[in-house]
């Protein structure tokens, strides 16, 4: 995948990646662009059996592949859990030599509010806050590998977001596009303030909109709106052409040396203006540190 956006040429042998979500849609595909050039490829995945059974497609697909394609790993890691973020983080730090790649792919979106194993809002908590709590827990072993870079995949529909610094669980009025909206805009914000301090460590981060893609994450939508979305499934990117970009960053030469910014189409594009407040950037940062356990309350 991705082939015509990287060069050829560009390899992963020896490198390990990181990709949430891997077991399907936008996740599947870039896990199997990293695996076909040469990376080892750990697919962290809420069901391990469904990751086995992507792991066991991935590699039937690439069989006899010249040159040959990396490995894959199906490590379990739940996002709706801070102890399994944790769990999940303490074994790739204790057994992983290095870690060239973390693709926060995973995502969500909830027609009814529900709540993570620590109770915050599922939409903020899986697609912002395990994000959030599982890389600051694998910053040291990035850095150590460095370059390294971190993709965080977020939408446009971060344009239409608000940070609810009042209400960030949203306990009151809750709607699906007001919490997937805040959740994704929470993730631009969170590439910018990590971008910002990890500048001249040699780890670069890029946030990431893939496109409007088929994928299953539409299954949890209204039943209206999905009846609605049959009619536009026709213009909808494939799972394949929609990891077109997060294999762009995580692997093209040319962005080797940008950090911060955000891309659509392998191309880098302005953010709403929502998303260039370093003041709200920061201040979700230290919410989101006392939230997960980082900081004293």
């Amino acid at each position: 995948m991705g082939g015509q956006r990287v060069p050829s040429d560009v390899r992963l042998d020896g490198r390990t990646a990181i990709v949430t979500g891997a077991n399907a849609g936008i996740g599947l595909e870039t896990a199997r662009g990293l695996y076909e050039r040469g990376a080892r490829v750990l697919l962290a995945v809420r069901s391990v059996s469904r990751g086995e059974a992507a792991r066991a497609q991935l590699e039937r697909q690439a069989a006899g592949a010249a040159p040959p394609a990396g490995s894959l790993h199906v490590m379990q890691l739940d996002l709706a859990s801070l102890a399994s973020v944790r769990a999940f983080a303490e074994r790739i730090n204790r057994e992983e030599a290095r870690l060239d790649l973390l693709v926060n792919n995973a995502g969500l979106i909830l027609a009814e509010r529900s709540e993570t194993q620590d109770g915050f809002e599922t939409t903020f908590g899986v697609n912002h806050l395990g994000h959030f709590l599982l890389t600051m827990l694998l910053l040291d072993k990035l850095k150590a590998s460095t370059p390294a870079r971190v993709i965080v995949l977020s939408s446009v529909a971060h344009e239409r977001g608000q940070i609810f610094f009042d209400d960030l669980q949203l306990t009151r009025g809750y709607e699906l596009w007001k919490a997937y909206s805040q959740s994704k805009l929470a993730n631009v914000l969170f590439a910018r303030e990590l971008s910002r301090r990890l500048h001249g460590t040699g780890v670069t981060v890029y946030a990431v909109h893939p496109g409007v893609v088929r994928t299953p994450i539409w299954a949890n939508a209204p039943a209206w709106q999905r009846c609605f979305l049959v009619f536009l499934k026709p213009f909808f990117k494939s799972a394949a052409s929609g990891a077109e970009t997060s294999l762009f960053c995580a692997m093209s030469p040319k962005v080797a040396t940008e950090t911060g910014k955000y891309y659509v189409d392998c191309k880098e594009i302005e953010v709403a203006p929502a998303a260039r407040k370093d003041a709200d950037a920061a201040r979700l940062w230290e919410i989101s540190e006392k939230l997960v356990g980082l900081t004293s309350q």
